[in-house]
């Protein structure tokens, strides 16, 4: 029996989809454990690119079973275009796909509350992807929110229409101009809780619990970054979850101790989409590059992500929070041809030097402190041992590891399954 971890280090967009879809064959069943569908995981084999929001990366590998734990929460409308958007992959969605009764529900007012709020911050905005993520988490901490389960109830659009209600009221408060037609809204969302019936509902806690007494390997799959963690993020700049480790033993019911490697996902560089501080981002060419040249846009939302240098004090902070026993380092091609590459091992905080992460990391308080490596010009996409890897590469990535004392397992070198170096 394995419990396995894998989550993101930093903003997110580290490349996790790809990494589950690389090391699903090894694991009976992949568990999504937190998040919505702003979360697009990244995968691509076959000269094909898929986009996933809420789906387990691991549905496209026949023999594992896909479970949506119960600290996701789930847009019905958006849920059921993604398997659409699967159905010419020929994939067993209805054997392969489980739900837990205990995930939440994001409603249309959910997203017209989130829309409403975020106009309502003006220049104070966060960023918010107006998914309905942040208002389901705020239902479900205020015991107000609608789970998967409720679907199988006899009174669940009472329990709709009550809640719903609510949030028309909510949105009045907020006093600003959103345009919506919410019988459409309703509508397509009731269509899609139809389609959704059609899927397995599951206690998910003790499907787990069950599949690991009988040896079952599973790989717990986390959405957006530890720096995006609502606790330990860098709030309020964050989302609504916990995406760092301790997220997967209550978004899926299985105990701390189970836990064995934690793999940690990092760009060989640092990119953050929306607002926030973003200590070690350049506005200069070296950004614009990294933009360019490793396609930095959002999966799902398509927003520009900005880039800067690697942040070392960031990477173990967030490293030491989640325990990570593994680290794999994506995006190594997109920092060819630099002739000069830097990473930040130090902040000037407030006049001192410190090497961990502050309680803000505001410019006016943060000032990174570099190091500076040379650069390499080969093609890393076309290599497939770490042998053949730049010399200029290798001690890039053996400075990384000195600083932080974990070992770099993988190194990517392009966007396919097949561009995965393994050290």
């Amino acid at each position: 029996m394995t419990v396995d971890l894998l989550l993101g280090l930093q903003w997110g967009d580290e490349g996790k989809g790809k990494i589950v879809d690389v090391l699903t064959s090894k694991y009976d069943i992949i568990a999504r454990f937190q998040g919505g569908p702003n979360a697009g995981h990244t995968l691509e084999f076959d000269g094909i690119k898929h986009v996933l929001r809420t789906i387990p990366s691991g549905i496209f590998h026949k023999n594992s079973i896909n479970i949506i734990g119960n600290g996701v929460v789930i847009d019905p409308v958006v849920f059921i275009k993604e398997i659409e958007g699967l159905e010419k992959f020929n994939i067993d969605i209805y054997n392969k796909l489980l739900i837990s009764r205990k995930a939440h529900l994001i409603l249309p007012t959910h997203r017209l509350l989130d829309a409403a709020s975020e106009a309502a911050k003006g220049k104070a905005k966060i960023g918010s992807t107006l998914k309905g993520i942040g208002p389901t988490y705020m239902d479900k901490t205020g015991r107000n929110g609608i789970r998967v389960g409720d679907i199988e109830l006899a009174d669940f659009e009472e329990r709709y229409r009550s809640l719903a209600n609510k949030h028309e009221e909510m949105i009045k408060f907020y006093d600003v101009a959103i345009q919506y037609n919410l019988s459409e809204l309703e509508k397509e969302f009731f269509d899609a809780v139809k389609e959704l019936k059609k899927l397995t509902f599951i206690d998910s806690e003790e499907y787990l619990h069950q599949a690991q007494k009988s040896g079952k390997s599973i790989l717990c799959e986390g959405a957006q970054g530890s720096l995006l963690d609502v606790d330990f993020g860098t709030y309020p700049f964050v989302t609504s979850s916990n995406t760092t480790a301790a997220g997967a033993c209550t978004g899926l019911g299985i105990a701390p101790n189970k836990i064995k490697e934690v793999f940690g996902i990092f760009k060989a560089y640092t990119t953050r989409v929306g607002s926030g501080p973003f200590p070690t981002e350049d506005f200069g060419d070296a950004g614009d590059t990294m933009a360019k040249v490793g396609n930095e846009f959002g999966s799902v939302t398509g927003r520009q992500r900005r880039c800067g240098w690697l942040d070392l004090v960031a990477l173990k902070y967030a490293i030491r929070v989640n325990g990570v026993t593994q680290l794999m380092m994506m995006k190594g091609d997109v920092l060819s041809g630099f002739e000069t590459l830097k990473v930040c091992t130090s902040y000037q905080y407030n006049g001192q030097a410190i090497d961990h992460l502050p309680y803000t990391i505001e410019p006016e308080n943060v000032t990174p402190v570099y190091t500076e490596f040379k650069g390499w010009k080969a093609d890393l996409t076309g290599m497939s041992s770490y042998d053949q890897l730049p010399t200029e590469l290798k001690e890039y990535i053996d400075f990384i590891e000195k600083e932080v004392e974990v070992p770099i397992t993988i190194v990517s070198v392009g966007p396919d399954r097949k561009q995965t170096i393994k050290k």
